[in-house]
């Protein structure tokens, strides 16, 4: 198959009322806390026509929603789509702590695409990225697709497959309260009056 003319996209978070120059987590209140604020990705995904391929081609998640697709985006990075013209063929995604580990998520490929590099291109790029490839370990799930990732370098790791699915945990303490943040103006005032 010649997929020549299909385009890969890197997607970046943009979170909005923000200095694109400034963390997040430099604000008095990280955004990433508050769930209707979450960034959005620059170009835009078609979250419509990611659900569809989702439902085409994903056996272990046809039920996802856009809302939950919408977030998921949101809080990975980064995020590599394939397209032909406005026609979304191929998504991956990632997560990472930038030093010691990061995961792989969701590579799909539209059924008419699969076997003409896409998949490989999607995971390759999302490998280059620094958030990943700086990252000692790189983990990434499959059910059935092991040889395709093994001849993309990935290996067989027995040793440390977990999972807890995820129900409602009863916990006796769970109040958080955020650090107050303080103006030099009110730090040298509270020290002054000590």
């Amino acid at each position: 198959m010649d997929c020549r003319h299909v385009c890969l996209h890197l997607h970046q978070p943009v979170w909005s009322g923000h200095s694109p120059n400034a963390a997040p987590g430099l604000c008095p209140t990280d955004p990433r806390l508050q769930a209707p604020v979450l960034p959005s990705l620059e170009p835009a995904v078609d979250l419509q026509q990611l659900r569809d391929l989702f439902r085409l081609t994903a056996h272990w998640a046809p039920d996802r929603t856009v809302e939950d697709l919408r977030i998921a985006l949101a809080n990975s990075n980064p995020v590599v789509s394939a397209t032909v013209g406005d026609r979304l063929v191929g998504l991956s995604r990632a997560t990472s702590d930038g030093v010691y580990r990061a995961t792989i998520w969701d590579v799909i490929v539209h059924p008419d695409f699969q076997g003409g590099g896409i998949g490989r291109k999607l995971v390759q790029t999302i490998l280059s990225h620094p958030f990943v490839s700086r990252a000692e370990r790189v983990y990434l799930m499959t059910s059935h697709k092991q040889s395709f990732y093994e001849h993309i370098g990935f290996q067989v790791n027995d040793s440390v497959t977990m999972v807890l699915h995820n129900q409602p945990l009863e916990v006796a303490c769970a109040t958080v309260r955020a650090p107050q943040i303080q103006t030099q103006t009110q730090l040298t005032q509270s020290l002054a009056s000590r």
